[in-house]
C-alpha cells in the first residue's frame, strides 16, 4: 500500500504560459529561487535556498496535446 500524500494549498498560485516559447510555469511562492531539473527533461522544479518547492515549469507543452497526462513526483517541501 502506497503513501497518500495531501497538500492544503492556502496560498494563491500564479501560472504562466508563453505560447511563442511554449513554456508553462507554475509558481507556489514568489520568491528567490532556482530550477532543479527532474526525471523529466520537459519539467522543471524550482526550489528556494532551503530546498522548498515553490514552482515548477514545463517545456513543450504543446507536444503533451493527445498524450497520456504527465505525471511528476516534485519530492520535497512545499514551500
Amino acid at each position: 500500500m502506497g503513501i497518500k500524500r495531501r497538500y492544503i494549498m492556502e496560498k494563491e498560485i500564479k501560472i504562466w504560459y508563453d505560447k511563442e516559447g511554449d513554456y508553462l510555469e507554475v509558481i507556489f511562492d514568489r520568491k528567490a529561487g532556482y530550477f532543479k531539473e527532474t526525471e523529466n527533461d520537459a519539467v522543471m522544479k524550482k526550489v528556494d535556498e532551503s530546498g522548498s518547492i515553490i514552482g515548477f515549469s514545463i517545456l513543450k507543452v504543446s507536444a503533451l496535446k493527445g498524450q497520456k497526462p504527465l505525471s511528476i513526483d516534485l519530492a520535497g517541501q512545499i514551500a
